[in-house]
């Protein structure tokens, strides 16, 4: 156990969040608040959970990172009182925010009775859920809405499971225009997954009683891939909660995965992105080398004249993001697509009053590259989004179940107020 004692900062707050202990079992944690940090305090990162090193959680490149910035980083117990003792060295001031971030975890992925019930019984969209039960899910909403749904697979993940993706809609035609939405392209951002299955809960519960939401359907074909990256989310059950990248294995390393959203093939390997296979943001040996990447990007290639927006749902920062993300430039339509980013967070706010920040991801949230927002909006989609659900920090991956329904109900205010402006012209 490494005891950290509380101290409120005065200046702008930085937080830091830290766990002990990376497996499921072991350990407690802690987030603090920190008052101050350069990258030249930043211990080195790696996602190899052997090594004596941290893992930054926002943002999650090092070279992002400047004296204002916010940021978020998970310490391995190994690292606790090295790390401690470079903040008090440097004279860097924090907080504890939660003083057991181990408990958090369990909460989510506990397996008892009630929750079994719940989940099998009557299927609980204000819990999270593992991958075969999200496919079990995608079974029976097959099953029981066929005139509104079609389940099929568009490939099969590095671990050979596979790639389930929702058709949502009215099968009036053939080819009707279409949005693409995603969730889970990083493992530990369980929200994602959440908010994809409250989606499509919603559509087929309100599609009789919600003029717009009938609309939308009857006009535009929804595919909705619940969990991008497979391998990476089962395995933030199964063995490290605070997984990103997916489980591919391209070296003699002991490390796995790649960043899912740096191997798309726009500027490739570029600024915000890693070429060593240990680092959160590695961009893999090739322009999409993962079997997940490339399986999403045929299937956006093959229907591309049909595509109008590509919706990707990561967490959390409360953010709107679109293109570009790996420079800093304008988009040539950018005044049709920064009118639907305002207004969809405006959508947002009236929900419950919650503040998202939106503009071009270069600017608003940091450089990266090979981002699917830049892919898809490269190749002709005109709207491509990405949303950085909740919260700000303070629970960071950890966001608690009770936050589900009004994370979903907010954001889906949002997405129907993109969506119904593709069957609009642009003003």
């Amino acid at each position: 156990y490494c005891a950290i004692l509380k101290h409120i900062s005065e200046a702008k707050f930085l937080l830091c969040l830290y766990w002990i202990g990376l497996e499921l079992d072991t350990g407690n944690g802690h987030v603090l608040v920190v008052s101050q940090v350069s990258a030249n305090a930043v211990p080195p990162t790696s996602s190899d959970t052997s090594s004596q090193t941290v893992d930054l959680w926002q943002p999650v490149s090092p070279s992002s990172i400047g004296l204002t910035t916010v940021v978020d980083i998970h310490v391995p117990r190994s690292s606790c009182q090295p790390f401690l003792l470079s903040l008090q060295e440097a004279g860097i001031e924090y907080e504890i925010l939660i003083s057991d971030l181990q408990r958090q975890i369990e909460k989510q992925t506990d397996i008892t009775p009630s929750r079994q019930r719940r989940s099998n019984l009557l299927y609980s969209y204000e819990v999270y859920h593992s991958l075969d039960e999200i496919q079990n899910w995608m079974y029976q909403m097959n099953k029981t809405h066929s005139r509104l749904i079609y389940l099929f697979s568009i490939g099969k993940s590095f671990e050979g499971r596979p790639l389930f993706v929702l058709q949502l809609g009215k099968r009036s035609r053939p080819l009707k225009r279409a949005v693409w939405i995603d969730c889970g392209i990083h493992a530990r951002e369980w929200i994602g997954p959440a908010f994809c299955q409250w989606f499509v809960k919603e559509a087929v519960q309100t599609y009789h009683s919600d003029p717009m939401m009938r609309r939308l359907l009857n006009q535009l074909y929804f595919y909705i891939m619940p969990v991008f990256n497979v391998d990476g989310y089962h395995y933030s059950w199964t063995t490290d909660r605070f997984w990103r990248k997916t489980r591919s294995n391209h070296t003699n390393l002991s490390c796995h995965g790649v960043d899912a959203n740096r191997n798309w093939n726009v500027k490739w390997c570029s600024e915000g992105a890693s070429l060593h296979p240990c680092a959160d943001t590695y961009c893999g040996p090739l322009p999409e080398s993962e079997p997940e990447v490339k399986a999403v990007a045929d299937f956006l290639r093959k229907h591309k004249k049909r595509i109008k927006a590509y919706i990707s749902f990561h967490a959390y920062s409360q953010m709107l993001l679109y293109p570009y993300s790996y420079k800093y430039a304008v988009i040539p339509n950018f005044k049709c697509v920064e009118s639907a980013a305002y207004n969809a967070v405006k959508a947002l706010y009236s929900a419950y009053g919650i503040k998202y920040k939106h503009g071009p991801a270069s600017s608003t949230l940091y450089i990266s590259s090979g981002s699917s927002i830049d892919w898809a909006y490269k190749h002709g989609i005109p709207y491509a989004f990405a949303f950085e659900l909740r919260d700000t920090g303070y629970y960071g991956f950890l966001l608690p179940e009770s936050l589900i329904k009004p994370t979903c109900t907010e954001t889906i205010l949002a997405v129907k107020n993109i969506t119904n402006r593709i069957l609009q012209k642009c003003p």
